[in-house]
């Protein structure tokens, strides 16, 4: 297997995000940009093909970053994306076997201006043009 159904993934991810949050979902930090929004972060991508197919298992990270007073907004954001990632999602390469919520980690930055969600989520993907 290989990085093949990457993009498909996060195209998918993006699309869902964006349809099912009222804040902005990037992939690129804004520069310097008040309030709040999902960035869509790094990934680790590890090798799950068998005898039935080519697969990937994704480890992906979601954040949501917040000026706003407090925690609330940043985590009524944070659940909504947990309520949203549910397949079926449509890719254009492959497809989502399964998505599951790993972990988060809430924390303050900016001397406490700013709050910062992080969601790992793991993504099992079969790639049924690829070959195992």
């Amino acid at each position: 297997m290989s990085y093949t159904t990457a993009a498909a993934l996060q195209a998918a991810i993006h699309g869902r995000l964006t349809a099912a949050l009222d804040v902005p979902v990037l992939d690129a930090a804004p520069d310097g940009e008040p309030g709040t929004w999902v960035l869509i972060g790094p990934e680790d991508v590890r090798d799950r093909s068998d005898k039935s197919g080519a697969g990937a298992e994704h480890r992906l990270v979601l954040s949501v970053v917040s000026d706003a007073e407090g925690f609330l907004r940043a985590k009524g954001v944070a659940g909504a994306i947990c309520d949203a990632l549910t397949p079926p999602m449509q890719m254009t390469r492959g497809r989502i076997a399964a998505l599951w919520f790993d972990r988060a980690v809430a924390r303050r930055l900016d001397a406490g201006r700013t709050r910062r969600i992080d969601l790992t989520f793991r993504a099992r993907v079969e790639d049924s043009t690829g070959e195992a």
